[in-house]
């Protein structure tokens, strides 16, 4: 079963490169020469930072890097006389090589000081903080402080009620938060669940190795994003709807292998079948996660004013935190295929919510058009001549 790995990461490094290689000038998008330093210099921190997950293992790590990240504004994009697009093809670069290539080399670097030098399980976090280091270092000497807008005063509570306010009276965006918040939550109990889904026999499985394989399954995700992105059709609010439907087959898998595969009964042994069905399954969510970053900040972009977008999105993750929390802590009670259940039908739910975003989306895209057009021929019909 050991070849089976090789050969998945192999065809994934092979498309991914073919799709690289292959990108045409109508599958990259026209920005400006001030964006691209912009861009990459932000690109270039996050990758560092993202570096820090080679010993993944470490919660302070992950509010290292949430401080780090705070302050940059997104919103300097719009200041700096950027388009607001373009923020997506920041993410979705980002997501290629922070989340998937700098994630990759991060495993290989650590598993290279741990097992191959035998420097011991502390080198990683001694290589985490010279990255952490050099990240800094560009932060300071590079980036300005996000101070935020020194003109609003507004209390933690009234803020929350500000974003109530826009929830409640724009539809769009209340889809928008709870289709992320249904992505994010499955995604969170993936990520406790694909280790004992995968061996639950204690299965001898090389996990180092399969989260590189996600990894460069979330490359080929980004990569499709970029092309889609770049395209004025089909609409982001189209193709999600399948992306949340693909997404909800592969959570469907181990359940749906779990009556159609007869178990292992060998304690210790290499991977299953049926595992390997269900890493397939896997790989392709991973990929689902590459398109999801990139496309959810253009709609994000599109529908949720900069001004309240971090509060508003943050008042979705406040019921996705607690529904994590009660999950992972309660995980023990459940049976496996009752959890990836829960995530395959919550998947569904969001393709169900990006339909009906679509559709209100057009039915605003429409009367504005309408609005627009009326304007026009007022302003092209000829005055009266009177006496």
């Amino acid at each position: 079963m050991e070849a089976f790995y090789w050969l998945l990461f192999c065809w994934l490094a092979v498309v991914v490169a073919a799709m690289e290689l292959s990108k045409t000038n109508r599958d990259r998008a026209s920005t400006s020469s001030a964006f691209n330093s912009f861009k990459n210099n932000y690109i270039l921190v996050y990758s560092l930072m993202m570096e820090l997950r080679c010993y993944p293992y470490n919660l302070d790590i992950c509010y290292i890097i949430t401080c780090s990240i705070s302050h940059v504004s997104f919103g300097a994009i719009i200041q700096r006389g950027f388009e607001p697009q373009w923020l997506s093809i920041t993410f979705s670069k980002a997501i290629f090589l922070g989340n998937g290539l700098v994630a990759i080399i991060a495993g290989l670097f650590a598993n290279l000081l741990t097992d191959n030098l035998g420097f011991g399980p502390v080198a990683p976090f001694d290589a985490a903080a010279c990255f952490l280091a050099i990240g800094m270092a560009i932060i300071l000497s590079t980036w300005t402080e996000n101070y935020g807008d020194p003109s609003d005063t507004k209390g933690l509570l009234t803020q929350f009620q500000v974003a109530a306010s826009a929830i409640s009276s724009d539809e769009k965006i209340a889809l928008l938060g709870a289709i992320q918040s249904l992505f994010e939550g499955s995604m969170y109990t993936f990520v406790f669940l694909w280790t004992p889904a995968l061996s639950p026999n204690d299965e001898d499985i090389p996990h180092g190795f399969i989260f590189a394989t996600f990894m460069l399954s979330s490359m080929l995700g980004s990569s499709i994003a970029s092309r889609l992105l770049a395209r004025p059709t089909p609409r982001v609010e189209s193709y999600m709807q399948l992306v949340f439907a693909v997404a909800a087959v592969t959570l469907l898998l181990p359940v749906v292998t779990s009556f159609l595969v007869a178990p292992s009964t060998v304690r210790g042994g290499s991977i299953s079948f049926g595992g390997c069905i269900q890493l397939v399954g896997f790989c392709t969510f991973e990929a689902c996660v590459g398109i999801f970053w990139p496309s959810i900040m253009k709609m994000r972009s599109q529908y949720i004013p900069e001004e309240a977008r971090s509060t508003i999105m943050n008042f979705f993750r406040i019921p996705l935190n607690i529904f994590v929390c009660v999950v992972l802590y309660n995980v023990s009670a459940f049976p496996m295929t009752v959890m990836f259940g829960m995530c395959s039908c919550f998947l569904l739910l969001a393709s169900l919510l990006q339909r009906r975003l679509m559709m209100v989306s057009e039915i605003h895209r429409s009367k504005s058009q309408d609005w627009t057009d009326m304007k026009e021929r007022d302003t092209e019909a000829e005055p009266l001549n009177i006496g």
